[in-house]
């Protein structure tokens, strides 16, 4: 039962990353690829409070890794050194691009700290995309020790799983963008997140596909009926309600139905994967770290995530409302 919480607790920072971070990574790819600068100022203010807050989840999700279930960062570590510096590497340059952007001397240095921004968010949310492709399809160990090349997140597949979350965050940028803005900008939002939602939910649907034929294991799992049902009976839901949602009174609701099928993502990817923390032999039992190391830090969970949610909530509700255009 603790493992089980731990892997609970593991897997909801990690999904929280991914649905907060993600959405301001796909604001600084909307943001890059902005021609007016009026507009990229608005965008770069409607995240700049409340990003730095947003990454918090990842600190918990990998110090939860090391200590939760110890083997399972020794075996996924050097299979992703090379994904997870670069990673670091473009948060910390998107944070900066973030930040500076205003001190800028004129609007050429800007315009180039604004591609850089979208450099660092494609890299960023590339190489989260390679790390979770390399999970899914799985990491050579043998006695608990990584024995593979270090190139596992270069295959087709893990590459394939970094167009999806870049497209993926893109989309939930633009519907960020659409909650967050008013007039011409929020309008280019709308029809962005309309054909982002189209081609992601194909890339999903592929990607879904293609996860099946990796494993014998992994196609039983997803074909179980309560799964196959559940699936298709969410996705649909959301789907028809995204496209319903821009004609409603709250523009938040594109947002919470992009993100409903993300976690319908997640959900699926921990199912396909299940008992294992890293495929194809290791187990959560078999990583995890001892009962006295869990109980440990499950209190520390249990103090620290009302305090970042509350962390969370109070920035979203000090900064909410639309972003009002000012100088770029």
């Amino acid at each position: 039962m603790i493992i089980l919480l731990s892997a609970a607790a593991l897997a909801f920072s990690v999904l929280s990353y991914v649905l907060l971070d993600g959405t301001d990574l796909g604001v600084g790819i909307l943001l890059g690829l902005t021609p007016c600068p009026e507009r990229r100022r608005v965008m770069a203010v409607s995240i700049l409070p409340i990003w730095d807050a947003n990454e918090t989840w990842l600190v918990l999700g990998g110090g939860g890794l090391l200590a939760l279930f110890p083997l399972a960062y020794a075996v996924l570590l050097p299979a992703l050194y090379l994904p997870f510096i670069a990673m670091s590497l473009a948060l910390i340059i998107r944070a900066m691009a973030l930040e500076f952007r205003d001190y800028a001397d004129n609007a050429y240095i800007k315009r180039r700290i604004d591609g850089l921004h979208l450099c660092a968010s494609v890299i960023a949310g590339g190489c989260q995309g390679a790390a979770l492709g390399t999970l899914v399809q799985g990491v050579s160990n043998q006695n608990n020790e990584f024995i593979g090349t270090g190139w596992e997140w270069a295959s087709p597949f893990a590459l394939y799983c970094s167009v999806v979350l870049v497209v993926g965050y893109a989309w939930l940028g633009a519907c960020w963008l659409y909650w967050r803005t008013e007039s011409a900008l929020q309008q280019t939002s709308r029809w962005q997140a309309q054909i982002l939602a189209v081609v992601t939910v194909v890339l999903m649907t592929v990607l879904l596909i293609w996860t099946s034929t990796l494993n014998p294991d992994y196609a039983q799992r997803l074909k179980m009926p309560v799964v196959m049902y559940s699936t298709v009976g969410v996705s649909l839901t959301a789907s028809l309600a995204f496209w319903i949602s821009f004609r409603a009174r709250y523009d938040v609701l594109p947002l919470v139905c992009a993100l409903s099928l993300f976690v319908l993502g997640f959900a699926l990817m921990v199912i396909t994967i299940f008992p294992f923390i890293v495929p194809p032999n290791l187990t959560l039992k078999a990583a995890a770290s001892s009962a006295t190391s869990q109980k440990f830090m499950l209190v520390g969970f249990a103090i620290l995530m009302p305090v970042i949610f509350f962390y969370n909530t109070f920035g979203f509700r000090v900064f909410s409302g639309k972003t009002q255009s000012a100088r770029s």
